[in-house]
């Protein structure tokens, strides 16, 4: 059984109040990172950003608002499409003020996407393999 999930979404970057833009989201998933989603925002060939994101909370994020710090998502409906807003917020500025880009991404798609990694490792099936991270950093003394 393959242990990665892989799924390409062309999703909106939004600029300004409602400027919308197309980039590419790139989102991975490895069972040996089974808390963990990998998204990498790429515009005609160049990386803009890469997260990690916790995969519970994408899942939470497409019925309810959720995050509070760095990234918040949460279900946008807009006539016939169904989207999941993704905000990431980075570095303060002098004045207090953030860097953010907001994202949308077709909420179906991010769904079908959770669906696949659920089939590798299944929600509460996470294995976090603490007992091993720690008898390797005692052993290196």
């Amino acid at each position: 059984m393959n242990s990665f999930v892989h799924k390409t979404l062309v999703v909106q970057l939004q600029s300004g109040a409602a400027d919308r833009y197309p980039v590419l989201a790139h989102l991975s998933y490895d069972a040996a990172d089974p808390f963990a989603v990998t998204v990498l925002f790429s515009h005609d060939g160049r990386v803009l950003a890469r997260w990690r994101l916790d995969r519970e909370m994408i899942a939470d994020g497409l019925t309810r608002a959720v995050g509070e710090g760095d990234v918040r998502m949460r279900p946008v409906s807009s006539g016939m499409w169904d989207e999941l807003r993704m905000e990431f917020y980075g570095d303060t500025h002098p004045d207090g003020s953030r860097h953010q880009a907001v994202v949308f991404a077709w909420a179906p798609a991010v769904a079908a996407f959770l669906r696949d990694t659920h089939k590798v490792v299944e929600p509460g099936r996470e294995e976090a393999g603490i007992d091993d991270f720690l008898a390797e950093i005692l052993a290196r003394g």
